[in-house]
Order: structure tokens, then sequence, then C-alpha cells
């Protein structure tokens, strides 16, 4: 009798180890399943078989069923943060910016004991499931028990396939075939993009003269404001601190005599990824995952870079958050690259946060385009509203900036990552002050020293779905702001509006900010322009 409570245990552990993940899964219309068919099937294959094979088998089984459960913690994860499934094509490498991002939100020690915790859960979950799957080989068993094995074998079998049907589907799933096939078939689709993609870029467009005729000689400033999409301005829970930090930056930009054209554009990522927004922005492609980013930078197919490099002007790349080496910076082909290990910076870094915007755009402006001995063509990454949004700083005074040793006094400001993390309502608050935070400094920084240059201030992409909700839109604001009226008329006549405030409805991707451009400032050439109706559409994750 105790043996018999002590399998039923195991079985009924087996299960929820199977059904609780699909609990919280974003990506289902059915989220909570009791049984899985799996259950059955295993069960009762360790049942049916001799007593030695069962054993024999039931570490690999233990393997398979914690791959599942896998896979399902990984579709929950790569859901919350970016808001789509997992793909082990091209998700793999991001087990990197974890360990990175831990590093930078909680300390490296703090981030290696998280991760090692992790690992030897890992193996006691392995050991402890290979040791209950065995406990249901039971020796010298008789012939009823066989028999009901492949009973349960046989019915496990009929509620996988009918587990769309009703009534099964009301309480029935089978989660490991559902995360393996996903799996498979996401892979699949990205490879054959991949061919598609590689084919594309082979018969990319031919280089074309620049001459940015119509800038005269401006610099162009192309700076990303981290995770600044359009739910700080669609959002109720963010709408009034978006349009008074949009208010601050247009008082800011009209008292220095400049004006701002705006509109959305779809970005191809969210909740992190960004170098996929920046790619897509400067290729001009949509390159919404890593394959096709180093496709493209394999092919070293047409830019911005390269369109600005050809019209004469000097290029530089500014990225305080890199730390680790960044051969892409070199395919992409800038003059000049600005990590964080070249920056200056003498002041604490910020959780992972490694200087605040203020000294970025102070560094910009005199270690980058006051020394330029031509005119600029500069990508910045403006990282103070990444998360983990905390501490928020004030707006110094900016001829205190100097070594940005001023910003010392908040290096331990502010509650802690993980005490802004505990509370949802915490975090989002902390979340729109951040770029509350970002604009009105990118704001101040364009009123004192844009001068007569053309600043794209825009998003990278919207925020993860934590604070965004599940069904958010994917487009970022973009802000074009010069002096020079008859430019920014040129962007109003292919659909941007005129001041900061964005109109309801986008006029394509950040794919095609590139043909917008060079539209309005290489007039006159062969550039591609963007058909506003042409927005690409997202495809939503299958869940069978």
């Amino acid at each position: 009798m105790r043996q018999a409570a002590v399998a039923l245990l195991i079985v009924l552990a087996i299960n929820l180890l199977l059904v609780a993940p699909e609990w919280w899964m974003p990506y289902t219309a059915f989220p909570y399943p009791w049984l899985a068919a799996e259950t059955l099937v295993i069960v009762g294959l360790l049942m049916m078989l001799p007593a030695g094979w069962a054993r024999w088998i039931a570490p690999p089984l233990a393997a398979l069923l914690l791959i599942s459960v896998a896979l399902a913690l990984s579709d929950l994860g790569t859901g919350l943060a970016l808001g789509r499934p997992m793909n082990l094509l091209i998700d793999l490498p991001l087990a990197a910016s974890v360990e990175h991002l831990l590093r930078g939100a909680i300390g490296g020690l703090l981030a290696w004991l998280t991760l090692g915790a992790g690992a030897l859960v890992i193996t006691a979950l392995m050991f402890g499931l290979s040791r209950g799957l065995q406990h249901l080989a039971l020796p010298g068993r008789r012939l009823p028990l066989s028999l009901l094995g492949v009973a349960l074998v046989g019915v496990g079998l009929l509620l996988n396939h009918y587990r769309d049907a009703w009534p099964i589907g009301l309480a029935v799933d089978s989660p490991a075939l559902i995360r393996f096939s996903d799996q498979a078939e996401r892979m699949h689709r990205t490879a054959s993009e991949r061919e598609a993609f590689a084919s594309a870029l082979a018969a990319s467009e031919r280089p074309v003269e620049r001459s940015m005729e119509r800038l005269d000689g401006r610099d162009v400033i192309l700076a990303f404001i981290e995770s600044y999409g359009v739910t700080m301005l669609r959002d109720a829970r963010y709408r009034a601190t978006g349009e008074a930090a949009l208010a601050d930056l247009s008082d800011s930009l009209e008292s220095a005599g400049l004006s701002a054209v705006t509109t959305t554009l779809r970005s191809p990522v969210q909740g992190g990824q960004s170098w996929l927004a920046h790619g897509s922005a400067l290729s001009g492609r949509w390159i919404s995952n890593q394959i096709r980013y180093d496709l493209f930078l394999d092919a070293s197919g047409p830019s911005l870079i390269r369109d600005f490099d050809a019209a004469g002007y000097e290029t530089a790349a500014l990225m305080p958050a890199i730390t680790d080496p960044w051969p892409a910076g070199r395919q992409w082909g800038y003059d000049q690259i600005h990590d964080h290990g070249r920056i200056d910076y003498a002041g604490p870094p910020l959780n992972w946060v490694t200087m605040p915007d203020q000294y970025t755009w102070h560094y910009f402006q005199t270690a980058i385009r006051e020394p330029a001995r031509a005119p600029l063509f500069a990508e910045l990454a403006l990282i103070s509203s990444h998360a983990p949004w905390t501490p928020i700083l004030p707006i110094v005074d900016w001829n205190a900036v100097t070594d940005g040793s001023v910003f010392h006094r908040w290096a331990d400001a502010g509650p802690s990552p993980g005490n802004v993390w505990s509370d949802g309502e915490r975090v989002r608050r902390h979340y729109a002050r951040a770029v509350d935070y970002a604009l009105r400094t990118a704001g101040e920084w364009a009123a004192r020293d844009l001068g007569d240059g053309v600043l794209i201030l825009l998003g990278d992409h919207q925020p993860a779905p934590l604070i965004t909700g599940d069904d958010a839109s994917r487009e970022v604001p973009v802000h074009i702001i010069a002096r020079d009226e008859s430019l920014l008329a040129e962007f109003r006549r292919l659909g941007f509006r005129s001041g900061v405030m964005p109109q309801g409805r986008g006029i394509g991707t950040l794919a095609d900010l590139r043909g917008y451009l060079l539209a309005v400032f290489d007039d006159g050439q062969e550039n591609p322009v963007p058909d506003p109706a042409s927005v690409k559409a997202t495809v939503a994750p299958s869940r069978h």
C-alpha cells in the first residue's frame, strides 16, 4: 500500500512538472490544463516493460522531461522579457546577455551564486526524476499491471490525438510534445528564412553615390533611447509622465529655435536585443533575429553608415553599454567606435547602466563632435532607461559634468534592483521615470549644443510585456529635430507630423527609416522611398 502511494505521488509530480508552466504561458488560448497526456504514456510504458528495461530507460525519459520543461520555461521567460517564444536557433547566444544583465543588476558574486544554484537545482531534479521513474519499474509485476500499463499508453495516445476536441480539450494537453514540435517548427522556419534573406542580400541594391546635398554639411545624430516605446504615450499608466516629458522636450527645443516632426515606426523586437532595432534602422532591412543581423554584416550591404561615408562624412558610434569586444562595430564600417572601455568616465556605474545619459551626451559633444574634422554622422545608444531603472538621477548643471565624477553622490542612491522588481507597480513607476529622464536630458542637450545639426531621436523598442501588457504595439516614437524648417517640411510630406507628439498610426517600420532619411537628405538621388502602406504584420507565434 505504501509503495502504491509513493508511486501515485511520483505520477502526480511528473504531471505537475509538465502542466504547471502552461498555466502562465503567454502564448496559449488554453492556459489551465490539469492533465498531460504524456504522463499516462510514460507511466504506462514503465509499467508494461520488463523491470530491467524500464530502469534503463528511466534516465533518458527523465532527461527528455527536463528538456521539455526547460523549453517551456524558456518560452515563458522570453515571452515575459521579449514578447515572443524562444527559438534555439537564434536565442542561445542570449544566455551570455542574461549573465551580463545579472552581473549588472545584482553584482558578479551574487550573479554567479544564482547561476550556480540554478545548476544545482537542475542536477537535483535530474537525479530525483530518474529515481522516481525507476521506482515505477516494479520487479516481479503481475500480468494485470502490465495490461494496465498498455491501457494507460493507449489512453494517453488517444487523449493526445483528440486534445483539441471538446470536452477533452477542457482539461488535457500535451505540453512536452508541443514544446518539442513548436521548437522544431520555429527552427525550420528560421532556417528557411535565413536562406531567403541571404538570397535577398545577394541581390542587394547596387551602391549609389551619395552627396547628402540637402544637408549642406550639417551633422546628423541618430540617438536611440533604450525602451522608449509608444506605451509611454498610449498606456494610461504612463501617459501623464510621457506627455509631460514631451512637453518639456518641446519647450527646450522651442527655446533654442529648434523644431521637430514626429512619427512612429515598428521595431522588430520588444524588451531587449536593441542591436536588432539599431541594425534595422541603419540597414533599411527588417533585421528581426540574430541570423539576419549576422548575414547582413557578413554581406557588407548598404547602410546609413556607408551612405554618409560616401558623402564625405565622418562616422562614429557611441556605445556606453558595450563592455566586451565589439567586432560588429568594425563590420558596420564606423570611422570611430567609442565603447565603454574607450569612454573617459570617472563616475560610478549605476547597476547595469554604465553611465548616465547626461554624461553620454557631454562626452559626445566634447570628445567626438567638437574634434570632428568633417561633417559627422553619429549613432548613440542612450542607456539610462535600461532595466533595472534604478537609480533615477536628476539632471545636473551641464558645466559641472566634466569627467563624470559629479555623479558619485548617486552611486548608492535609490532602492536596489531587487526592491524595485519585487513590486509590479513600483517597477512600472521606475520605468516611466527613467524614460522621462532620458527625454528631458536629450532635450536639454539639443537646446544647448545641437545648433544647425539634425537630431533623430527615437526609441529602440518597447519595454518587456511586464511593462506594456501582452498585446501592446511594437511601435516606437521617432522625432526628427532641426533648425531648418524646409528640411522638416520634406518629412511632413512623407507622413511625419509637426511637433513631438506622434500621430495615432505609424508609417512603417524601423527598416523604412533609412529610406525616409535618404529621400530627404540625398534629394535627387536614386533612393528607396518606403511605401507607408507596406507595414509588415506581426506574426503571432503558434501554440499547437
